[in-house]
C-alpha cells in the first residue's frame, strides 16, 4: 500500500503557525508577562482586649459643646465679609464680655486695650491680616482672624455670615507653631507643652448639625529633638 505523504503547501503552514507561537510566548516571557507577586498575606482582623471590662457609665465629653455667639453691632450687607472690618469685629466681640479675661469670650486686658487702640496705635493692633475661606460649604467665605496675646500665644477666631450679621462659631488660644487650610478644614498646630520633640495638630472641621466648627481630630506629632540652646561661652576666645 503507497504511503499518504502530506502536501508541502500545509508543511509550510504548520511550520509557520510554530514559528509564530513560539515567538508570541517569547515575546511574553521579556516584557508584559504575568509574574508571581509571591504568597499572599493572611488578612488579621481587629482583636478586642478584655472584653469583659464594665462599659462607661458617664458618656465623653462632646466636642459639640464648642461655644458660638452672634457678634452684636457689625451689619455684613449680602453676607459678605470681605466688606467689613476685622479689627471692628473683634472689637465688637470683645466688647461683649469686657470683663472676661479667659476662655472662648476671653482676651486678657493688655490685647483687649490694644484692640480698642489699633486706630490711633496700628503698631501696637494685635489684629493680624484677616483670611477668607468657605469652610462650611454653603458657598459664602467666613472670616478668620488672628489675634496676638502674651506669653506668645496667638487666638484664632471665625465668623460667619449669617442672617445680615455675624456669628463666631470658632475660638482657640494656642501657643501656636502654624496654622493652615486645607479645603474646608483649618488645621492648627501648637507647641506639645511638656514634650519635647513633639507638636499637637488639630484639625477643625464644620458640624452642621452643631453648627460650629468642631475639633474632629486632634494628633502629637513627633517633628524632631529640639536643638540644645547655644552655648555662650563657645564665642569667647
Amino acid at each position: 500500500m503507497p504511503r499518504h505523504r502530506t502536501p508541502r503547501s500545509r508543511l509550510a503552514a504548520v511550520a509557520v503557525a510554530v514559528t509564530a507561537a513560539a515567538l508570541l510566548l517569547a515575546g511574553c516571557d521579556d516584557a508584559g508577562g504575568l509574574e508571581s507577586a509571591g504568597p499572599t498575606p493572611t488578612a488579621v482582623g481587629p482583636v478586642r482586649l478584655w472584653p469583659e471590662l464594665p462599659e462607661i457609665s458617664a458618656p465623653p465629653v462632646d466636642y459639640g459643646e464648642n461655644h458660638t455667639e452672634r457678634v452684636d453691632g457689625i451689619a455684613v450687607p449680602g453676607g459678605d465679609v470681605h466688606a467689613v472690618d476685622p479689627v471692628a469685629v473683634v472689637r465688637a466681640d470683645v466688647a461683649a464680655h469686657p470683663d472676661q479675661v479667659t476662655g472662648p469670650d476671653g482676651l486678657s486686658e493688655q490685647t483687649a486695650r490694644q484692640i480698642r487702640e489699633c486706630g490711633t496705635e496700628p503698631g501696637q493692633c494685635p489684629v493680624l491680616k484677616p483670611y477668607y475661606r468657605d469652610l462650611t460649604g454653603d458657598g459664602r467665605d467666613e472670616l478668620i482672624v488672628g489675634i496676638t496675646v502674651p506669653e506668645q500665644q496667638t487666638a484664632i477666631r471665625v465668623y460667619m455670615p449669617e442672617k445680615g450679621g455675624l456669628t463666631r462659631i470658632m475660638s482657640d488660644t494656642e501657643a501656636i507653631v502654624g496654622v493652615e487650610l486645607a479645603g474646608r478644614d483649618l488645621i492648627v498646630r501648637a507647641v506639645s507643652a511638656g514634650i519635647p520633640g513633639y507638636e499637637y495638630r488639630t484639625v477643625w472641621s464644620w458640624d452642621g448639625q452643631q453648627r460650629a466648627m468642631l475639633p474632629a481630630r486632634d494628633e502629637i506629632v513627633h517633628v524632631g529633638s529640639p536643638r540644645p540652646a547655644p552655648d555662650p561661652s563657645a564665642d569667647t576666645p
